[in-house]
């Protein structure tokens, strides 16, 4: 009866409780062996949930998907803060440089939709828009309206 448990998990202090040791606990997989091999795999997202999918086999077999956390996660592990603004257009919680939003875009790439870094940091700035985090001291709307017009191109002229 092979099967997969999809799973969100605290970057490098997964435990054979919940949410895995229930889903694992039936399945004829070593738990213990399946969360060792998670923390070392997560250990680069200390403090953050990271998204896991274990594929296991009938003989107790198994292989993890590691995911990237949320684009929200790692701009707020990024830049230092706990809880983005309540109202995001009017208080703003957090500054980014633009190295610091290339650095989010380059982490997430693999799940984001664009095909090169100046586009998958626009998506980023999205997010620090829905998040009340300024980029370079600016409004992040008006940070992408500058993107846009090429206004920060010699940033990523090093594709």
């Amino acid at each position: 009866m092979a099967g997969t448990i999809d799973a969100l998990v605290p970057g490098g202090k997964a435990n054979p409780g919940p949410p895995l040791g229930p889903e694992l606990g039936p399945t004829p997989v070593d738990v213990q062996a399946v969360v060792s091999e998670i923390n070392e795999q997560t250990a680069a997202f200390d403090g953050m949930e990271v998204p896991v999918t274990v594929n296991y086999e009938d003989d107790g077999s198994f292989t993890i998907d590691i995911g990237v956390p949320p684009t929200a996660a790692l701009i707020k592990d990024e830049v230092g803060f706990d809880t983005g603004s309540g109202e995001p257009q009017e208080n703003f919680v957090a500054d980014m440089t633009i190295d610091q939003v290339k650095k989010v875009a380059e982490q997430k790439s693999t799940d984001l939709l664009s095909y090169d870094l100046k586009n998958a940091s626009k998506e980023v700035v999205g997010t620090c828009t829905s998040l009340g985090v300024t980029i370079e001291g600016e409004n992040p709307r008006d940070f992408k309206k500058k993107m846009d017009a090429g206004d920060y191109d010699e940033h990523f002229d090093d594709e």
